[in-house]
């Protein structure tokens, strides 16, 4: 299958392995494109690319861009779109609802959503989502075997709207325990950060599913403590409450789990090995390029089907 693979040139995430994990499986022509490159994407197209040479052209591009330009996107064949911030769709913030309206311009496109039940939200609202999750650099992030001198802690951004839940309740966890909240550069300082912490104290609250820092802790053997997105989503992705995971809902909860694991290392130690070994086998990038391969392969919705099911459905008034 060759596959026409546009990403972000100025990204702070590091995802070359990601890309390296897609390529590894098709037949793989990478671009990166310009944030200029980005908001014309109908002279790119018309400068750089023969549409017709590709089974699929895959978008991994800036949302804000792509929802600017869909009357073109909509003329782009094959068209899979890889997407890890539709949670945004059904949170309170500036892209409430919007990923539906782009999606509804063109609902032939295959959406590959990070998100197991955002996947299923949005099918149910009849687009062809499917679920692939976020995942890991297995170049960048491992288990070291440092000393794990810092007991609690999270590593990342807090200053967004998106983040507003996230940073209320690691302020309310500060409260009451030695919470350490900090930021890295991305690469070697960021993993020994991570190896250093024993407990990783994830806060991805209302978002609905979890994000990339949750396998980049399990990955480098921290134990997780996920604020829990359902059963639904943890079935999806294999987390197990108290086996590779701990969840909490509430602050007082995740302390009465602490209490546990402090009370038993032996536990804890147990926890962290499972979560390691689920990370490290179904998470990496390498991993995660492969699944998004495979769910691009099946062929796409016919458009021409897709516009008479619209006409029908305007005509029955739903």
């Amino acid at each position: 299958m060759k596959v026409l693979l546009l990403v972000q040139k100025e990204q702070r995430a590091i995802l070359d392995r990601l890309y390296e994990g897609i390529a590894a499986h098709c037949d793989c022509d990478l671009r990166w494109l310009s944030s200029a490159e980005q908001r014309d994407l109908r002279g790119y197209f018309k400068r750089e690319v023969d549409a017709s040479r590709y089974d699929r052209i895959v978008f991994f591009l800036r949302f804000k861009q792509e929802i600017r330009q869909a009357g073109f996107i909509r003329t782009v064949p094959n068209l899979v779109i890889l997407e890890h911030d539709a949670y945004q769709n059904y949170i309170a913030c500036k892209y409430t609802g919007k990923f539906s309206a782009h999606y509804r311009r063109m609902p032939w496109v295959r959406v590959l959503c990070s998100g197991f039940v955002v996947s299923e939200r949005l099918r149910d609202e009849g687009f062809d989502a499917v679920f692939v999750p976020k995942g890991y650099d297995q170049s960048l992030l491992a288990d070291q075997g440092l000393e794990r001198d810092i007991e609690l802690g999270f590593v990342g951004s807090v200053n967004s709207v998106a983040y507003s839940g996230r940073k209320a309740l690691l302020d309310e966890l500060g409260r009451v325990e030695d919470l350490l909240v900090t930021r890295t550069k991305s690469g070697e300082e960021y993993c020994q950060t991570l190896n250093r912490i024993r407990f990783f104290a994830s806060a991805d609250v209302g978002m609905g599913e979890y994000m990339i820092k949750n396998f980049e802790a399990m990955a480098c053997g921290c134990v997780l403590l996920a604020y829990d997105q359902g059963e639904a989503e943890n079935r999806a992705l294999g987390l197990r409450d108290m086996h590779n995971v701990v969840f909490y809902t509430s602050i007082a909860q995740l302390q009465e789990k602490l209490a546990v694991l402090r009370a038993d290392p032996a536990l804890a130690a147990s926890i962290a090995s499972r979560g390691r070994e689920l990370a490290v086998a179904q998470f990496s990038f390498a991993a995660i390029g492969q699944r998004i391969v495979e769910q691009m392969q099946p062929p796409l919705r016919a458009q021409a089907q897709i516009n008479l099911w619209q006409r029908v459905r305007r005509a029955l008034g739903v």
